[in-house]
């Protein structure tokens, strides 16, 4: 199940959706199964937890956390895969500087976030070659294309 919850930016019933749909997406191509937590957050609070988790004092536009990491991923014996936290503010920033819609970019974000939690990284060029491919691959099944 994908729980999506809106802090202190409103969030429209198609923002919402595109998200779910996006994280079900990514999981179901992925063969992976389990419930996810989005919360899309203000610049503040995700300033603040991107500053406290990864000693990066600035706005992000998706922070991840996983419920488990390591060898063992992708799963949890509760069915708990973990949150997504996504900053709508920096969403529509980057929809119009990329000139995309924003369904695009929180697509693009939830994706991102959830192939994360499944353990895909971007540390080096290789991990981003395979994060980027999946990426686009998932984009492409629902849709939300540049």
């Amino acid at each position: 199940m994908i729980e999506v919850y809106a802090e202190d930016e409103a969030l429209t019933a198609e923002e919402e959706q595109c998200i779910r749909t996006a994280c079900e997406t990514a999981l179901s191509m992925e063969s992976a199964a389990g419930d996810i937590t989005v919360l899309v957050a203000g610049p503040d609070h995700i300033r603040q937890l991107n500053r406290d988790f990864r000693n990066v004092d600035r706005v992000t536009d998706v922070l991840t956390f996983p419920s488990r990491e390591g060898e063992d991923l992708p799963g949890s014996p509760d069915g708990y895969l973990g949150d997504i936290m996504i900053c709508r503010s920096r969403a529509v920033e980057q929809a119009e500087e990329y000139g995309h819609s924003l369904s695009r970019e929180l697509a693009f974000l939830a994706v991102h976030g959830t192939l994360h939690i499944l353990g895909y990284d971007h540390m080096n060029e290789a991990e981003e070659q395979i994060m980027r491919a999946r990426q686009r691959t998932i984009l492409e099944r629902i849709g939300e294309t540049r």
